[in-house]
């Protein structure tokens, strides 16, 4: 049975409804899983000698504002890292007395009493490796004394240059 001429427009007014609604639901869904979205929080190094300096980040949470805080450092105020403010940033020192073991930090959006996100920091027992910033293993003694030999050799090839440097002058 054929369509009547009134049935036509209900249909289009229906499917411009719809269609509105549509793209009315489009539009606001970033703005929602934007706030729905828990933050997150790093940081880094995540392992650390006591005295040592970590950086706190915390993103996602919608405010200018934060608090980091562990028994490993103490509460820490955290700012903008960006004009936008989409990550807020951080420093603080472990405590030169620290323990060695894992301590949790607590990030707060806003202050106290806002989203709470925790991540763990590892603080290491003794200082951090020093010199080569920690790219050289263990020397084996075969290896040291040949490093020695061939400092010795260098030193005493200089000395015998520089003796009969003179003794032609």
């Amino acid at each position: 049975m054929p369509a009547t001429p009134l049935a036509q427009p209900s249909k289009r007014r229906l499917l411009g409804r719809v269609a509105a609604a549509t793209l009315v639901l489009v539009a606001a869904a970033p703005v929602t899983v934007a706030h729905a979205a828990s933050p997150s929080a790093g940081v880094s190094p995540t392992a650390v000698a006591p005295g040592g300096r970590v950086s706190l980040n915390l993103t996602g949470c919608g405010t200018k504002t934060g608090l980091a805080s562990s028994t490993a450092f103490g509460e820490v105020r955290l700012t903008p890292g960006n004009l936008e403010a989409t990550s807020l940033v951080g420093g603080a020192s472990v405590y030169g007395n620290a323990t060695a073991g894992v301590y949790t930090v607590s990030f707060e959006c806003g202050g106290s009493g806002g989203q709470r996100v925790t991540v763990s920091l590892q603080v290491s027992p003794g200082g951090a490796r020093g010199g080569l910033g920690g790219s050289v293993g263990t020397a084996s003694p075969g290896l040291i004394a040949l490093g020695g030999t061939l400092a010795a050799g260098a030193l005493g090839t200089g000395v015998w240059i520089l003796r009969r440097r003179s003794r032609t002058a």
